[in-house]
């Protein structure tokens, strides 16, 4: 990524999204940081991203599930840098729980944030980078995206509708020097897959070292998590000149999961 540009990475104060934000601050990009969290922690990290790297930094506290606040979201980069030069739809939430039992408030709000919160956030920028004629977008998908698992319908299904939508744009804006791609990580030990373990060992009646053992990672030939910093590696690559006729691919980077 050249230096300058601008990048908007959702769900980006933990997990993927800060070794993403991480990663292109290190090139120089300008960041617009957005999640939840504790407001000093958030200011901290803000305020050490940009002194550490020369960069300009801000944050956004909007909510991926209301569309009054993406805009405002955008907005806001818009107005601070003049638009968003790549953006990173990674913010997502997770609940696990079998189908007849499933919360139907849960399958909405993975849906709007996973999955609507995506085309928000899309529609609203490639206006910008079709006017310069350059754009990244990314996608953070799921091998669920591309297999399926028991107990996750809202999210396997949210991330599967990502891949179409990724496809779909991509087409869209191919004459526009604009790409647009997802990234479909396996198991990764972040903040949401931790959440999960304790509520799949509940689902699934068996030990919490048993859903890391027998669940997460038996899928896995490599028989181990997928690091941070290997997908924002990816996520880096795929903004790069020499990414420039990568569009709407699924990419998955998962260990060999879904070569089986």
């Amino acid at each position: 990524m050249k230096p300058g540009k601008t990048a908007l990475v959702t769900g980006s104060t933990s997990g993927i999204g800060l070794e993403i934000a991480r990663e292109f601050a290190k090139q120089g990009a300008n960041l617009v940081l957005n999640g939840f969290g504790n407001a000093q922690e958030i200011e901290s990290l803000r305020a050490g991203l940009a002194k550490e790297h020369g960069i300009e930094v801000i944050y956004s506290p909007a909510d991926l599930s209301k569309p009054a606040e993406i805009a405002q979201m955008i907005t806001q980069a818009e107005s601070k840098f003049g638009g968003v030069d790549v953006l990173v739809n990674n913010a997502g939430i997770q609940f696990v729980s079998p189908i007849e039992e499933f919360p139907v408030e849960k399958w909405d709000a993975i849906l709007a944030i996973n999955l609507t919160g995506a085309f928000h956030t899309t529609r609203l920028v490639v206006p910008h980078m079709k006017k310069q004629k350059w754009g990244r977008i990314i996608n953070m998908s799921s091998a669920h995206g591309l297999v399926a698992s028991p107990f996750k319908a809202a999210y396997v299904s949210a991330k599967h509708a990502l891949l179409g939508l990724t496809k779909t744009v991509a087409l869209e804006t191919a004459e526009f020097g604009i790409t647009v791609n997802a990234i479909c990580p396996g198991y990764v030990m972040t903040p949401l897959v931790k959440k999960q373990i304790p509520d799949t060992a509940k689902a699934r009646g068996i030990s919490e070292d048993a859903v890391i053992r027998d669940v997460m990672l038996e899928p896995q030939p490599t028989k181990r998590f997928v690091e941070t910093s290997e997908v924002a590696g990816l996520a880096l690559f795929l903004t790069t000149d020499a990414a420039a006729s990568i569009t709407g691919a699924a990419l998955p980077i998962d260990g060999g999961w879904t070569a089986h």
